[in-house]
């Protein structure tokens, strides 16, 4: 595949492999495809949840060992959107109180299975984000629903989503799982 720009992504979590695309992307013409290579599993899903967020359009991504090499082609500005934010976000602090009081939610943690398996909130659903959509049914659209990721990028994603399916309650979780103080389970 004929790519305009590769930039080097290896050995960088979330939300780092976005904000360099974002960067790169700014300086490409319309049309033009970026190769973005991580090492992150995770990076297949905010890649594909960021450029559907923005109107870029993701080609596909092709595995070279242990590397990912995803492939964008930048929108041009009529098909460029601002990215939007979900609008429910709750703090780390206000979950763990949520949780100290034993309230009935749901926490859903969008991270990779690696991620969840070494740290994450006593209780927490782990659905990856890039198996969200097929895995939707698990949940309850009548629960609120807290989502959860490292940093709050790739729930955010998740919680887009989930309302776009009809779920009414979904909150996200920021800082996420770098910030959290709260109880944790492995």
């Amino acid at each position: 595949m004929k790519v305009d720009q590769k930039i080097d992504c290896k050995g960088l979590a979330c939300p780092m492999p976005i904000v360099k695309t974002k960067k790169a992307m700014d300086q490409l013409d319309d049309g033009q495809v970026i190769e973005v290579q991580a090492t992150d599993k995770g990076s297949l899903a905010d890649i594909q949840g960021w450029a559907k967020n923005t109107g870029h359009h993701y080609l596909g991504t092709v595995e070279d060992g242990d590397v990912l090499k995803h492939y964008v082609r930048k929108a041009n500005v009529t098909e460029t959107k601002e990215v939007n934010k979900h609008p429910h976000v709750i703090s780390n602090d206000e979950l763990v109180k949520k949780l100290a009081v034993k309230e009935k939610i749901t926490v859903l943690d969008v991270r990779e299975p690696a991620e969840y398996a070494f740290n994450r909130i006593a209780g927490a659903i782990s659905i990856p984000l890039g198996e969200l959509e097929g895995r939707i049914q698990e949940l309850n659209q009548e629960e609120d629903i807290y989502v959860v990721c490292r940093t709050g990028s790739r729930s955010d994603f998740a919680c887009q989503l989930l309302t776009e399916k009809g779920f009414k309650q979904v909150k996200n979780v920021e800082p996420g799982m770098t910030g959290w103080t709260g109880p944790t389970e492995k």
